[in-house]
């Protein structure tokens, strides 16, 4: 299929950075050879000693080009003319790339908010176009979480209707697994679509609800809706960024995803306009329309499927790759093992994240605006572990960052549980961080360990594996608080889950960074022949 319309919009026009380099700047000498940093440099032949000139090789911009010309007083003048498209997001993009040109040196080779390795002009428009859709998929997904309370007082439901409720749209999520199947059938890109038109505007109709049990039946569908959403995209990334930026990618998407939930956070005031202001919220879900549009107009089908799709080889892939000498993949034992983890990982995480709230209110008598100081200040910070936790998957492997930040985060999560006054706090701050590190080693293992074929089907397995785990330990870790165990000895009992998680990533992951789809899933090697 044809690559993405590449095409000018807002933040795509031709900027010019100078910089002037004295005769004694470090970087005087160096700055007259190409750079690799965000991009690859490449020198035209008929550079001179006075002036010099530098195109891109490989890399995001559509426009590139610097200029280096030598002063009468032996120092340099640099001219980089240059535009990138990141649609969405060239607000934040835009003035980083700005300052690092700049600053740029050829002993820095990446700045700390860059790839590890270059991304070209299509992968970029193809990352930032998902992000902008995982923020769609954050906020349908939760709607009905931020909502529900006030719902519930409209229609004078209680808090076991409430929980009856949740659960109740929790489970609703086999019935987008088809919807899986179907984006292993006939491509990414229009289920994806689909979904980002589909999914606000069922959720939007939740503001018309009735009563409390339509609008749980409308969110029962909305949601999953979003998760379906969400899994796509994820197989989108990890298809299309190279084989040493795929956990970066996802650490974007995961980044984006935070936006999307805080924007519904944002908008609860909303719900205090009336006793039916929370309808207004769930009509705001009519705004992601925007980017569906934009994504209708600009994403391609992945590379990957395209060619799958289009391969000639019409027996069985593995009977094919056995014949040509190719290991037959270890898909089942492995996704298996994830399967698992998935499940274990949510035990602990879905319970912390409910409870949090419930615990600062009942236990430490924090009031409203205390407790969402607290979200907001221990959170805050888990945005870096997610970029630094990605750039380290990517350039040291997912298994040690894996394993080793999952049981410190646990650990430290569990304790914010136990700890009071500032170390409580700092216990949080700590604890998130280092499970945001580990959550685009893990992530990334969804989509590297399954074929073409099954990909988004695998993918969304584990995304419901994930979610059964949820439910299991609310529902095991609300008995026990009502039979009088502590939070804190609650927590701690369910962190020690994290030892065993950590074992099996060990033991039975692969490393997978810095190796490309092909050659984790042999089979797929058959489509390129």
């Amino acid at each position: 299929m044809d690559d993405p319309n590449i095409r000018g919009g807002f933040g795509t026009r031709l900027r010019v950075t100078q910089r002037e380099l004295a005769p004694n700047h470090p970087e005087i000498g160096a700055a007259t050879t190409p750079y690799a940093d965000v991009m690859t440099e490449e020198a035209f032949e008929d550079n001179s000693s006075a002036r010099a000139i530098f195109a891109q090789r490989n890399g995001p911009f559509g426009t590139y080009e610097r200029i280096v010309e030598r002063r009468g007083d032996g120092g340099l003048n640099e001219t980089t003319t240059w535009s990138v498209d990141i649609p969405w997001f060239w607000w934040l993009f835009t003035p980083l790339i700005r300052r690092h040109f700049e600053n740029r040196t050829h002993r820095d080779k990446r700045p700390w908010w860059a790839p590890p390795q270059e991304l070209n002009q299509r992968e970029v428009l193809v990352l930032a176009l998902l992000a902008a859709a995982s923020m769609a998929s954050a906020f349908i997904n939760t709607l009905f979480t931020q909502t529900v309370t006030y719902a519930a007082e409209t229609f004078d439901v209680g808090e076991q209707g409430q929980g009856v409720a949740g659960a109740i749209v929790r489970f609703g999520i086999v019935i987008a697994i088809p919807l899986a199947i179907l984006g292993d059938r006939i491509g990414r890109r229009r289920i994806i679509i689909a979904l980002a038109w589909i999914a606000p505007l069922v959720a939007a109709l939740g503001a018309l609800a009735p009563n409390f049990w339509i609008l749980t039946a409308n969110q029962t569908i909305a949601r999953p809706l979003g998760l379906a959403l969400d899994v796509a995209l994820l197989v989108v990334a990890v298809e299309e960024m190279p084989k040493n930026a795929r956990a970066y990618g996802l650490s974007i998407l995961a980044l984006a995803s935070g936006l999307g939930a805080g924007i519904a956070v944002l908008a609860l005031p909303l719900a205090d306009t009336g006793d039916n202001g929370w309808r207004i919220i769930y009509v705001v879900s009519l705004l992601w329309l925007v980017v569906a549009a934009r994504l209708t107009r600009r994403l391609s089908e992945t590379t990957r499927f395209t060619r799958h799709i289009g391969s000639s080889v019409k027996v069985s892939r593995r009977k094919n790759a056995q014949k040509a000498g190719v290991p037959a993949p270890r898909n089942l034992r492995v996704q298996g093992v994830i399967l698992v983890v998935a499940f274990l990982g949510n035990v602990f995480l879905a319970t912390a994240s409910i409870f949090q709230n419930r615990y600062l209110k009942d236990v430490r008598g924090y009031s409203a605006v205390l407790v969402a100081a607290f979200t907001l200040v221990t959170t805050t910070p888990s945005a870096l572990g997610l970029v630094f936790g990605g750039r380290l998957a990517d350039d040291y492997g997912r298994r040690v960052v894996a394993a080793t930040c999952i049981p410190i985060g646990a650990l430290m999560i569990a304790l914010s549980f136990v700890a009071e006054g500032p170390l409580m706090w700092v216990c949080a701050v700590v604890g998130g961080v280092f499970a945001a590190t580990a959550y685009p080693a893990m992530a990334v293992y969804r989509g590297e360990l399954a074929p073409t074929a099954k990909r988004q089907t695998s993918s969304f397995l584990v995304t419901v594996s994930a979610l059964l785990g949820g439910s299991v330990g609310l529902i095991v870790g609300g008995t026990l608080i009502d039979h009088h165990w502590s939070y804190g000895t609650v927590m701690l009992t369910f962190a020690s889950v994290s030892l065993i998680i950590a074992a099996l990533v060990w033991v039975f992951y692969p490393e997978t960074a810095h190796r490309e789809l092909e050659e984790l899933n042999p089979q797929d090697a058959l489509d390129t022949d």
